[in-house]
């Protein structure tokens, strides 16, 4: 196995060889391929993203990495297509949060049209589980922000949680009178998640600017409603941050407890026989 590099050294190796600036997600898929790195953390293309924002903020012009043209990276010294690619050419129309322990902007993580029947709404503390394509599963139940309740026509009913839990929230729609008119349900979080797969819930919104909080009131707008002629989803990079859902474990394993019963029973039923 080759020796495993820090996330700046295999985002510098994988960028030296690359014929065109990259998006995050593009440059931990060549991590992996390439076995750069073995531990990747929960959201490793928000990881890849703080790691560059990080440098060109603090280091400035002595950064390694440039952004030529939104939500691409390429190094400093690649000079050869770094001109070409500012070019009217569509590379990429969306910025990548800054990731795990610093935000640069209001959305940090999000869930769309997540299936009500995967959470187990009779707990307490119910449990909204996700992942990235990458990564572990993060609790969700924590999380602050924006809620959208969908039924098959579309948004029933859209809601905010700023004075408790998102999953306490939306529990409390499994009761009430919009009980039976939704199915699925869609979430746009402030809160990012860290490397081990939690929720930052301390993270620092001081620095944000007015233009960041109208970036993300354009970007939610347009993935709930969709409209006809936006021919981008906004400038918040959602292929980062978007989280796919997991199903609570609890009905994974009564289901294979049921499963269990049942051939115990056809086997009780064929020896009695």
């Amino acid at each position: 196995m080759p020796p495993q590099l820090t996330w700046k050294e295999a985002i510098k190796t994988v960028l030296r060889d690359a014929k065109e600036p990259l998006r995050a997600d593009e440059i931990v898929q060549e991590i992996k391929h390439r076995g750069l790195r073995s531990e990747f953390g929960a959201t490793p293309p928000a990881t890849v993203g703080a790691q560059i924002y990080t440098s060109i903020n603090n280091d400035g012009a002595e950064s390694p990495f440039v952004r030529p043209v939104p939500g691409r990276f390429a190094l400093r010294d690649q000079s050869s297509f770094i001109e070409s690619s500012t070019a009217p050419k569509d590379l990429s129309e969306k910025e990548p949060q800054e990731g795990t322990s610093q935000v640069s902007g209001v959305l940090n993580a999000i869930g769309m049209f997540w299936d009500r029947e995967k959470v187990d709404w009779k707990s307490s503390q119910p449990k909204l589980l996700g992942h990235l394509p990458s990564g572990t599963d993060v609790d969700f139940n924590p999380q602050r922000g924006i809620y959208l309740l969908h039924d098959s026509q579309g948004v029933v009913y859209a809601g905010r949680v700023t004075d408790q839990d998102l999953g306490s929230r939306l529990r409390q729609h499994t009761t009430d009178r919009l009980n039976g008119r939704w199915d699925r349900f869609s979430w746009f979080g402030i809160y990012p998640v860290t490397e081990n797969g939690t929720l930052k819930i301390d993270a620092d919104f001081s620095k944000l600017s007015v233009n960041f909080v109208i970036i993300a009131m354009e970007a939610i707008l347009i993935e709930a409603l969709e409209p006809r002629q936006n021919r981008k989803r906004g400038d918040a990079n959602f292929d980062a941050i978007e989280f796919l859902q997991s199903e609570d474990p609890k009905f994974v394993r009564n289901r294979k407890l049921a499963i269990i019963d049942e051939v115990r029973g056809d086997l009780e039923s064929s020896s009695l026989r």
